[in-house]
């Protein structure tokens, strides 16, 4: 379990409390992380919690439970570097329907966003953020057991320290509370390509 004295705040959320291993998050309205792409818009003032370290090559994993009800709800695991630089994956509210379960990966200054649609009754996600030097893994897990590859990147800002963490906001004029349980920093657990030349 890590030691959650050595996160801090880039933004205070609405309300919060740290205790017994698990975060608990009450996000404000009209809160995100997304930078120039597609949208009019630019918005970086979430609420993300983070260490930092040096080391080259780890795994952090972390369960998300949410009670996302407004359209683009959000929770999940974040690498923000500064206001260009980042990385997260969430599961992002639509409707009664479905969810959008996604990552956005966001250099200098541009933002992507890779989706796939879930049902909306999933409250509940595991993910996985790997670091092999300036390259990351993210995968998501239902039961934090077996994990499935949900993003490969590149991050131009990650050659030497970073900071990871966990983040939840709310873009629209909503506010939910979301809670992270189970944070572990562990040896990667992405491993070493192996095949096509010249490895």
């Amino acid at each position: 379990m890590l030691d959650l004295e050595k996160f801090e705040w880039t933004r205070r959320p609405a309300g919060f409390e740290v205790r017994d291993g698990a975060v608990e998050i009450t996000t404000l309205p009209h809160t995100d992380l997304w930078q120039r792409t597609y949208y009019h818009f630019r918005n970086d003032n979430a609420p993300v919690f983070q260490m930092i370290t040096d080391e080259k090559y780890f795994s952090f994993v972390v369960k998300t439970e949410f009670q996302s009800k407004r359209r683009f709800d959000q929770c999940g695991v974040v690498m923000y570097l500064d206001s260009e630089n980042w990385l997260k994956a969430s599961v992002e509210y639509e409707n009664q329907r479905f969810q959008h379960l996604g990552s956005v990966v966001t250099n200098n200054g541009w933002s992507d966003w890779a989706t796939t649609a879930i049902d909306a009754s999933v409250k509940s996600m595991w993910y996985r953020l790997s670091r092999r030097e300036d390259d990351f893994c993210v995968e998501c897990s239902p039961d934090g057991v077996s994990f499935s590859q949900m993003r490969i990147a590149h991050m131009f800002r990650a050659a030497g320290q970073v900071r990871f963490g966990i983040y939840a906001c709310s873009p629209e004029d909503s506010s939910f509370k979301a809670t992270f349980t189970n944070l572990a920093l562990t040896d990667c657990q992405w491993p070493a390509h192996n095949g096509q030349q010249p490895d």
